[in-house]
């Protein structure tokens, strides 16, 4: 309970930075995830061939190294800025925003994969029944494709989602104040590594588990029969 007064409203504050690295990143993979899932299956074989080199090269490249790329590579190197450099949170809000980034690029080939396979089981009647009536292929992917996809793989994407909640912890290696950075800051400063590390088990766990249940209620919901 000492630690818990002590260090609350710091608590607070990583976990609800964590929250929004969860939730920004969800976005972007999804977006993108989708758009590289589009291609995947794509009549266009440049397109296939882009995506299927996309998610072979981020599904076997470290997280860590995607996140330090973007901080060291993309920013210290090459000068991209995501944030005002005359705000005096510069540094804070690019960091963050290099942090989505790098988490959304990596999760999105996750996504890509996940829905390719939802794809995959949508009956291949059904598109030529699209086709039949005129409609090209992007509206085909939109309209018939897609909304199938997307209830078959609910489960899968909460997964990944779960899996990108945790791996927001790697931000802390180019010094986002998420839940990591202030566990490792509680640990040399407070000789309570057991309860530390027990808070922050706990911290995880609350955001995690809601959502476990929820994508596993709302895969048996919509799921479709078949």
């Amino acid at each position: 309970m000492d630690l818990l007064s002590k260090y609350g409203d710091q608590l607070i504050s990583a976990f609800w930075t964590t929250v929004q690295l969860t939730v920004l990143s969800a976005v972007g993979a999804l977006i993108l995830g989708t758009i590289l899932a589009g291609m995947r299956v794509s009549p266009v074989p440049v397109a296939r061939a882009f995506a299927a080199t996309y998610v072979t090269i981020f599904r076997n490249t470290p997280l860590t190294l995607i996140i330090v790329f973007c901080s060291f590579g993309l920013y210290q190197t090459m000068g991209v800025q995501l944030a005002q450099s005359s705000s005096p949170t510069f540094l804070v809000d690019n960091n963050f925003r290099l942090a989505v980034l790098g988490l959304s690029v990596y999760t999105a080939s996750f996504v890509c994969e996940s829905l390719r396979s939802g794809i995959n089981t949508v009956h291949v009647g059904q598109a030529e029944a699209g086709r039949s009536l005129g409609l090209t292929f992007f509206q085909n992917l939109r309209l018939i494709v897609l909304p199938q996809a997307f209830r078959t793989v609910i489960a899968p994407l909460g997964s990944v989602l779960i899996a990108l909640t945790k791996n927001t912890t790697i931000a802390a290696v180019i010094g986002v104040a998420e839940a990591a950075l202030l566990m490792k800051e509680m640990i040399e400063n407070e000789a309570a590594i057991f309860v530390v590390g027990g808070i922050f088990a706990l911290g995880f766990v609350i955001l995690t588990l809601p959502m476990g249940l929820l994508f596993g209620y709302l895969s048996k919901r919509l799921e479709i029969a078949r």
